[in-house]
């Protein structure tokens, strides 16, 4: 009898749960699953985290929010194909691998194109960065605004780098994308593409001599336990595009498309003022531990941009003549 009686209790239990989760339900809330390579503690995973904390609260967790940072769920162009087929509902991805689906992003990894962060945000908020977020629904992805992965360096492990014919031989770790790897060539090295889930073991293992980044991955990702050399080459802006899975955003409600839009804006200002903050902070911590850090002169820098013209010449047509004046003209 109490054998029977324990049972009886038991499915009395599973239907409860059963009518609990389908009450859940019945409420529409809604799941985001937000993925990125970078580490928890990178700006551009804050500003995720902090993304979350307002939309959960402005719906009043209608739209619950996961983040999977580190590459939990694959690397950029993993996350990207999530996006596109609705399994990953959000990301911010640097423009580098964007290009790879929407071609006229190529324009804004062009080399030495921004001299400062400042005119960058003009150009990215302004009527031409609005314009490229038009490319991407066709793409099966819906982009919100521009988040900041900042201006991306040298580091090696070979020797100290002061000058642009001093990166000659160098065999560097750089993105999958057509227009860094071309840029590199252009500039004398030995560009092997390489997914950033890979590079740690690929500079350890000696697989690459070294690579180029922002200044907050070299510190997040602990690349200064295998490399000696750091260069300030601000050779590309990074800017990183927050974006939401399409398929996902025609489900919410256009209250819900505001509070995600407004989410995302405040969230972006709050990650490039951290941005800003962490860089200037990664450079006095690499150089406490051990890395020898040094600067291209303005000499060097206009070195560069002159030898990486066959690159503009190559991809004007890609991004469109037009286009490309005018955004030379905006940076002006």
């Amino acid at each position: 009898m109490n054998k029977l009686l324990t049972a009886l209790l038991f499915i009395c239990l599973l239907m409860l749960t059963a009518c609990g989760a389908q009450d859940a339900d019945s409420k529409g809330t809604k799941t985001m699953k937000l993925a990125v390579v970078t580490p928890e503690e990178r700006s551009l995973t804050q500003g995720l985290y902090k993304f979350q904390e307002i939309v959960e609260a402005e719906t009043e967790g209608s739209i619950k929010i996961q983040i999977y940072p580190n590459g939990q769920l694959g690397g950029d162009r993993e996350v990207l194909e999530g996006l596109q087929i609705g399994t990953i509902e959000g990301t911010t991805i640097s423009t580098g691998p964007i290009a790879q689906f929407a071609p006229r992003f190529s324009m804004f990894d062009l080399p030495f194109l921004f001299p400062t962060a400042d005119i960058a945000y003009d150009v990215l908020d302004g009527t031409i960065g609005t314009e490229l977020l038009e490319d991407l629904p066709d793409q099966g992805i819906v982009g919100l605004n521009y988040w900041e992965n900042g201006f991306r360096h040298v580091t090696n492990n070979v020797k100290e780098i002061t000058s642009i014919d001093d990166l000659r031989g160098l065999k560097l770790r750089t993105l999958e994308n057509e227009l860094h790897i071309d840029m590199w060539r252009q500039l004398g090295t030995n560009p092997t593409p390489m997914a950033f889930t890979e590079l740690f073991a690929g500079l350890q293992q000696g697989v690459v001599d070294g690579q180029e980044n922002p200044v907050g991955n070299v510190t997040t990702s602990r690349f200064y336990e295998v490399q000696n050399y750091l260069t300030k080459t601000n050779h590309v802006y990074n800017a990183s595009v927050f974006m939401i899975s399409k398929g996902f955003w025609n489900t919410l409600s256009e209250e819900e498309q505001l509070i995600i839009s407004e989410a995302a804006d405040e969230a972006r200002d709050y990650q490039r003022k951290l941005n800003q903050k962490e860089d200037k902070e990664a450079f006095v911590f690499l150089e406490k531990s051990g890395m020898t850090i040094s600067e291209f002169s303005v000499e060097e820098l206009q070195k560069g941009f002159k030898l990486v013209q066959p690159v503009y010449e190559k991809y004007s047509t890609r991004i469109g003549e037009e286009l490309l004046s005018e955004l030379l003209e905006a940076v002006q």
